[in-house]
Order: C-alpha cells, then structure tokens, then sequence
C-alpha cells in the first residue's frame, strides 16, 4: 500500500466519523449555483510521509503529477501570480482583470529582503543557507504577508514551510491553514514533496521527511459520497520517482525534469466540484 493512500484513508475515515458539521453556521465558501458549501472538518491534522522511502502519491484515484510539479514551479521557481505563465487552469476562477492571482504566492516569494548576508528573496535565502549555513534553524518561508492579504485573490492556503538539516537529512514542514481534503490532499502532499527533492538536490543533500501540518482539513458536502467511493477502490504500490541526475540548478529544473514509474491507479469518471 502506498503510504499516501494509507495517510488519505486514514484522514478521510476520521473526517467522516468524527468530524465537525458547519451546517449550521455561515459559510464564505458557495458552489457554482450559489448553494453554500458546507464541510465536515478536523482540526490539527498532522501527516508524516519519509520521502527516502517512497514517493508519496495516490493511487485510489489519480494525482495530476505533471499539473501539481507545473503549479509548484510556478510558485516557487517561478515565484509568478500571473496565470499566463501556468500551464493549467485550476486557478482560472480566482483571476482578476490583469490575469493574475493578486500579490499571492508566488508574488510573496519574489519579494527581495535585506539580510545581514545580502539581500534575497526567499528563495534564494533558503538556497543561501542551505549551501552556507545547513546547521541553521531559521530556514523558512512564509506567503501569509498580512500587509498584502487585501491584494490576494484568496489568501494562501499552503502558506508555510520549515526546512531542517539532519545529518544528510534535508526534512521539511509544511503549514497549511486549509485544506479540501479530495481535490488538494494529495495533491500539496506530491508537490511539496517533489519541492524538498528540488532543495536537497541542489544542496547535495538527501529528501529526509515531509511532516504536512493541516490546521482545518475537511470534505465538502458534495464530496462525501465520491470520497467514500473512492475509500472502496483497490490499492496498489507507489510509483517510483526518478529525477534528472543533470539538473543540479534549482531554476533548471522542468516539469520533465521528474519520471514516475509504474503508476497504477483508479480511474475517477465523475467530475469532482470545486467550491469557490
């Protein structure tokens, strides 16, 4: 069993048992005919995945790999909010007149600094210290700029990211305010996972642990009776993941700079709705 399935099923059984109904609050979030989306949800979920042991990707249903490695680059390679230098359109419904997301994400990741080494982005302070002082433990990134927020077409939900050398060990936490657990469980679990691959790489260092903090992961109304099909399908092994032994530059790396092998999973034939 791949241990994303396991960690997936596992979040999934304790939001559906035990979770916590909004049904009788107001909601910001509505489907697309208006209808306010409720959620079951748990706080402070905690999911640990070691990334030296196996790739962490779904295979009761399919993860878009290739589509997760492009946004993920567009955040934090790219450090880009506008929506013509994604390949995809899952930020679409968030843009504004200008084609951008506002001053979210990657925005926040393009912001230059002074530090007593220079001035960086944040990026480039994680790449600074990585090289230069591993031993650190104020190696981080932070997009929630409270001071922005208002310019943000919505406020990050994966918003936080730790990074802590252990011996050979490059182990990460990410933050996550929230979450929909069937459309981005997965999916912030594959990218961020491939992200400390990325770091680790370029530092001659190795994909230690990715722990993924989630303070409110929950499941739409509309997503229950899809999440418990899925919780029905066969499970099979993760996939293997090769990256490009020639890329040593964290800002050469593509999305085709990353392989899976032998990824089996179950088709998902109905269309999964997103709540806006």
């Amino acid at each position: 069993m791949s241990i994303a399935d396991q960690i997936f099923i596992e979040n999934c059984k304790t939001i559906l048992t035990s979770g916590i109904s909004d049904a009788d609050s107001s909601v910001r979030a509505k489907w697309q005919d208006g209808t306010p989306a409720h959620t079951l949800k748990s706080f402070g979920i905690v999911n640990r995945y070691d990334l030296s042991k196996e790739f962490p990707l779904l295979t009761l249903r399919k993860t878009a790999f290739r589509s997760a490695v492009d946004e993920l680059l567009w955040i934090w390679q790219k450090k880009s909010n506008k929506l013509s230098d994604l390949n995809s359109k899952i930020w679409d419904q968030w843009s504004d007149a200008s084609g951008t997301i506002g001053k979210a994400y990657g925005y926040q990741l393009a912001v230059k600094y002074d530090f007593a080494e220079g001035q960086f982005d944040q990026v480039d302070k994680i790449l600074y210290d990585l090289k230069n002082n591993p031993s650190s433990r104020r190696i981080m990134a932070n997009m929630y700029n409270f001071s922005d927020l208002k310019e943000m077409n919505l406020y990050p939900c994966a918003y936080g990211l730790t990074l802590n050398v252990s011996g050979k060990r490059l182990n990460a936490i990410l933050n996550q305010r929230s979450q929909d657990v069937l459309v981005a469980n997965n999916w912030n679990a594959a990218q961020y996972a491939i992200l400390v691959h990325m770091f680790a790489r370029v530092s001659n260092l190795e994909a230690g642990e990715l722990v993924h903090v989630i303070a409110d992961a929950h499941i739409y109304d509309r997503h229950i009776p899809l999440v418990e099909k899925i919780l029905q399908n066969p499970i099979y092994p993760a996939p293997t993941l090769s990256i490009d032994p020639d890329v040593k530059d964290f800002y050469k790396f593509t999305v085709d700079s990353f392989k899976l092998t032998d990824y089996r999973y179950t088709e998902l034939k109905e269309k999964i709705p997103v709540a806006i």
